[in-house]
């Protein structure tokens, strides 16, 4: 008899919260996880590209990751992520400030 091996898939909310912030063009995203043990977890499977790929149609940069391992937290800056800065976009979020929100809806696999 086989098993089947049921990955278990969540929302980034569930394990990390997220800080926006904006210069220009430039959007950046701190995830924090809630509990350190979750970081690698974290490192492994939200990727620069996957970022990009989950903003596919309001980042039209390059998106370039940092890694924060004492502090839990991974930084990523997305060039060209909010339609030309805030005094150039008539976007209701100028400032990017919900792209944190949206990246927590982000989901990644449990081991």
């Amino acid at each position: 008899m086989s098993t089947i091996n049921a990955i278990k898939t969540v929302a980034l909310r569930e394990l990390a919260h997220a800080r926006a912030g904006d210069k220009g063009d430039i959007s950046n995203l701190s995830l924090i996880a809630y509990d350190r043990k979750d970081y690698e977890l974290l490192r492994q499977q939200v990727t620069p590209e996957r970022v990009r790929r989950h903003f596919a149609g309001i980042v039209a940069g390059p998106v370039t990751r940092h890694e924060l391992p004492k502090l839990g937290a991974l930084n990523f800056v997305m060039q060209q992520a909010l339609g030309g800065g805030v005094t150039r976009s008539l976007a209701l979020d100028a400032h990017g400030k919900c792209l944190g929100a949206a990246l927590l809806a982000m989901q990644i696999d449990l081991p």
